[in-house]
């Protein structure tokens, strides 16, 4: 009996049936939109919690991304070699760990290594991904069965959002900040022993060992550029050291590239990378990155912020952030579901082109519609319609022009490539707030609105970008 043979309900009746396995992915999924919903109302909170300012908390965001970047390759090769159950596994309780460091950190410093653990979590949907389309193999409708799993994934994802944004903006002033920020470490630790009892476990398919040397370059580059990265935001653009450092890192892509290119097995498949169907979803990734993960907390500090003492913002509470966020959530939601409706109507690249279009039109619309409430619910409407099928459809895109020994490698850097260019802006972001708010203003802490011009621009630019990459991609 193959490997095929074994996931075939016809010929093992031991194997779990499709829906059941995506039924116990779901779970992991509502777990994810747990950790992804539940502190975006409560930034400005967390930081009074542990006495910093709006513009810091980005460091927050900088260090879980970096820390996911470095994760999600290995993970998904060690999926590809060992199953993707175990990895979900062992991503799942460094997740947990992460959660639970942050109920009882002391200190800006704790509280920052529990964050960075609990970014394991960006490998799950990727590794869920692999799973469901290892299993629909011998269905003969291999990538309309994935594509459809995954928009059901990614919508009970973006649905847990709102229920996590909304429970949180309403407990923040009924419960301590410890308890508060235990909840989510409850969830994690359930779906642990959900995905423990509930998935079965496939041997990988992958062969070759684990490619040390790989992982260590990769370390270095993204140390020297994020390394870079901080040092400007804490001396300045005019920072030569931070410039070099990210030069540096830009360089040492190079013997990276040769060394990844001339091994049987590596880390980085770069050959793959770089094919004419894989590069636009690559490139995609990490460009919707930098809205879908750098902006996050940009968008709560401003609606946080009062207009009577900054002169911009929407003032609005924790709750009401919470209510913005349901907002943009249910049209992920809706992005994500209508998905397949996408692609019979357009065809899979323009569905993703267009996907693309609209959430540069949505961040292009915050710079002359910044005012009111209504115009940012408007302007998050549309760019949420767009991220929710993006969400959906690049794993299953990537794993679609992937073969089938590297579809949890491909799945997996569609959320490296996508944590990568969230960290990257997360770091350009966290410099535009503070180059004349949170370290020059020391009253008030509030970032300039200018910084906040810069995040809708690079946001509306990456995206417009990443359409025209997708309209390019050849047709499946």
């Amino acid at each position: 009996m193959t490997g095929l043979d074994r996931l075939d309900p016809r010929t093992n009746p031991h194997v779990q049936s499709l829906a059941t396995i995506v039924g116990f992915l779901v779970c992991v999924e509502i777990a994810s939109g747990v950790l992804q919903g539940y502190y975006t109302p409560i930034y400005s909170d967390i930081a009074d919690h542990l006495s910093i300012k709006d513009a810091d908390v980005n460091w927050f965001e900088a260090a879980q991304l970096v820390v996911s970047a470095l994760l999600v390759p290995p993970l998904a090769r060690l999926g590809d070699m060992v199953g993707h159950k175990k990895v979900l596994l062992l991503s799942t309780l460094v997740t947990a760990l992460g959660s639970w460091t942050l109920a009882f950190a002391p200190s800006f410093g704790t509280f920052l290594v529990g964050w960075a653990l609990q970014g394991a979590y960006v490998v799950w949907l990727p590794l869920e991904i692999s799973i469901i389309h290892r299993r629909t193999a011998q269905t003969g409708r291999q990538a309309h069965l994935t594509r459809r799993a995954a928009a059901i994934l990614v919508g009970a994802l973006e649905l847990s959002v709102i229920v996590a944004a909304l429970t949180s903006g309403a407990l923040v002033e009924k419960l301590g900040m410890g308890t508060l920020l235990a909840l989510p470490a409850v969830v994690v630790t359930v779906c642990l022993v959900l995905i423990w009892v509930g998935v079965e476990d496939v041997p990988g398919t992958g062969s070759g060992s684990f490619d040390w040397t790989g992982l260590g370059l990769l370390t270095v580059v993204l140390g020297l550029v994020m390394g870079g990265l901080i040092a400007i935001r804490v001396a300045g653009p005019s920072s030569v050291l931070g410039w070099a450092l990210v030069a540096l890192g830009l360089l040492a892509l190079v013997p990276f590239a040769r060394v990844e290119q001339g091994l049987d097995e590596p880390l980085v498949d770069v050959r793959l990378l770089l094919s004419p169907a894989q590069w636009p979803i690559q490139l995609t990734a990490f460009l919707f990155g930098m809205s879908v993960l750098g902006a996050q907390i940009p968008l709560s500090t401003f609606s946080r912020t009062d207009p009577a003492e900054a002169g911009y913002g929407l003032g609005a509470s924790a709750s009401f952030v919470s209510t913005l966020i349901g907002v943009y959530v249910i049209f992920l939601a809706i992005g994500a579901f209508t998905l397949t409706l996408w692609v019979r109507l357009l065809g899979d690249r323009r569905a993703l082109a267009v996907a693309a279009f609209l959430v540069a039109i949505g961040y292009a619309l915050w710079l002359p519609f910044h005012d009111h409430t209504w115009q940012a619910m408007v302007n998050m409407a549309v760019a949420g319609v767009g991220s929710g099928a993006l969400v959906a459809a690049l794993p299953a895109a990537a794993a679609g022009a992937a073969p089938p020994t590297r579809t949890g490698f491909a799945t997996g850097m569609t959320n490296a490539t996508k944590t990568v260019g969230g960290a990257v802006a997360s770091a350009v972001f966290a410099i535009a707030l503070a180059s004349a708010g949170s370290i020059a203003d020391p009253r008030y802490g509030h970032a300039p609105l200018s910084g906040y011009y810069v995040v809708w621009s690079v946001c509306a630019l990456a995206a417009l970008i990443a359409g025209l990459a997708l309209a390019v991609r050849p047709r499946a």
